[in-house]
């Protein structure tokens, strides 16, 4: 829908004032200059369609002729500009979505904006803004507690080539733009109320050259260090979330992926503090042959006043494990008990917090902060854990200290977006951790690591191999860098 919204009546800076003129102007040419600059702008619009899944509602500030908007395809697509030459092309090429030319730092502008988006998109606009803080303060009109904000921008290490790019004619021409180093963006936003998801940098060599630059952005560019070097960055945020009232406090589903561990059946029950006003608990057994089904159900009549559900797996592993139990629960959150008890039940109140109250999305355990019991864990398989720890860190752009830590947390909606997505990553992962950490990624939630003090086993032999898991774990590195990276 195409609403002919006049320009809105506010004074204009001198310099908003040139802005609006200059674009008025190049209006008419913007597509040539993206058909010139191709590469980058594929590129770009391939990042976003990466972090904007399509379908989506969604807005922009500055969306000059809708090129970036449409190329989103959202169910609700909104846009904004100064120039109102930029929202006449901008109707004409792309008449089902919806453009407005006004001024995006006009309060009573965006208020006529007010329907609440999944994303609201700040992209090289922030470079314009007078005044970024407050501009970035009025989105929260627009924004709900799931909303993201991405601000998109470039590298002003950039500056001198990019000036001889506009003398020779390759590039648009521009006013004076803000530096802002995505460290400034970030501070930005967190006066603003919004609290920092990720960043991301790409574009070391915005041109084709013959596949040169596929090459070096796909191999070299991510490499730490160097990819600060890049020219397009990204910064991704959420509203800061508003602690809950007790009476709010949601419903939680205990998944108790469970094979060969009889003897560790009643103590999840028995040891599982009554940390949420509705616990359900999840036994999802596999296959196992010291008889670890029939002690389930066993615990489950013993615990009638425990909501107990049993059921046996389809498959093999714990990712199938994992996902046959999430798609039982009916709690609002969901979590993970490893049945070994290595993370102890007794920690898990620190994981439903850290949902509940808002301090993150996904809520990940890592083992490897506190000292560990004698025997908790293999000298070769702490070792592994903490280089991939650090490689997988690297690839998503999130620190993790421990990526294969049993117990992760997420809303339920939550998981249920991870598995309407699942087709970027496909059915990959046999643990299932990945699985919901990629996914998370993917969706740009919050994600927060607890410290939980690792035990050691009192029932049971470790399930897994060093060497043949070991193996998945270096296929899974790849598989992330090809997924998350070179794009």
């Amino acid at each position: 829908m195409n609403m002919e919204t006049p320009l809105a009546e506010t004074a204009l800076t001198a310099r908003q004032q040139a802005s609006r003129t200059l674009f008025d102007r190049l209006a008419p040419q913007r597509s040539h200059w993206v058909r010139q600059n191709s590469y980058f702008y594929e590129a770009d619009h391939a990042y976003m369609r990466f972090l904007i899944p399509a379908g989506a509602r969604v807005l922009e500030i500055g969306c000059g002729d809708g090129q970036l908007l449409a190329a989103l395809k959202p169910s609700r697509g909104v846009g904004v500009d100064l120039s109102t030459e930029m929202v006449r092309i901008a109707r004409e090429k792309f008449p089902a979505l919806e453009f407005h030319a006004g001024n995006a730092e006009d309060p009573a502008f965006l208020q006529r904006l007010a329907e609440p988006f999944d994303y609201i998109v700040v992209s090289d606009t922030i470079g314009l803004i007078e005044d970024c803080q407050a501009l970035l303060e009025h989105l929260h009109g627009c924004a709900q507690p799931t909303t993201r904000v991405i601000i998109a921008y470039y590298s002003h290490l950039w500056d001198p080539l990019l000036q001889l790019a506009e003398r020779l004619g390759f590039k648009m021409p521009q006013v004076p733009q803000n530096t802002l180093p995505t460290a400034d963006i970030a501070n930005l936003l967190t006066l603003a109320d919004f609290e920092i998801v990720r960043r991301e940098w790409r574009q070391l060599l915005p041109r084709r050259l013959l596949g040169l630059g596929t090459f070096v952005n796909r191999f070299i560019a991510p490499l730490p260090g160097i990819r600060r070097l890049c020219l397009r960055n990204y910064v991704v945020a959420r509203p800061v979330p508003k602690r809950k009232k007790a009476a709010d406090l949601p419903s939680v589903s205990v998944v108790v992926p469970c094979r060969n561990e009889r003897g560790n059946i009643e103590n999840a029950v028995r040891r599982m503090p009554a940390f949420a006003p509705d616990i359900e608990i999840l036994f999802v057994e596999g296959h196992s042959k010291d008889n670890t089904f029939e002690e389930c159900l066993r615990v489950q009549a013993a615990y009638p006043t425990h909501d107990i559900k049993v059921t046996r797996q389809d498959g093999k592993g714990k990712g199938d494990a994992v996902r046959k139990g999430f798609a039982m629960a009916r709690g609002d959150i969901v979590m993970i008990l490893d049945a070994d008890l290595t993370v102890p039940p007794e920690s898990l109140p620190k994981f439903y917090d850290a949902l509940a109250l808002g301090r993150g999305e996904f809520i990940n355990g890592t083992r490897l902060v506190y000292p560990m019991e004698a025997e908790a864990m293999r000298f070769l398989n702490n070792l592994a854990n903490h280089g991939f720890a650090i490689l997988f860190s690297y690839l998503l752009n999130q620190r993790f200290t421990d990526t294969l830590c049993g117990t992760k947390v997420l809303w339920r909606h939550d998981y249920e977006r991870i598995v309407a997505s699942r087709a970027y990553f496909g059915e990959f992962d046999p643990f299932g951790d990945y699985d919901l950490i990629f996914g998370a990624v993917k969706l740009n939630l919050k994600i927060v690591e607890v410290p939980i003090r690792y035990a050691g086993r009192s029932y049971g032999e470790t399930q897994i191999s060093r060497f043949t898991h070991g193996w998945l774990l270096a296929r899974m590195v790849l598989f992330a860098w090809r997924k998350l990276k070179a794009f």
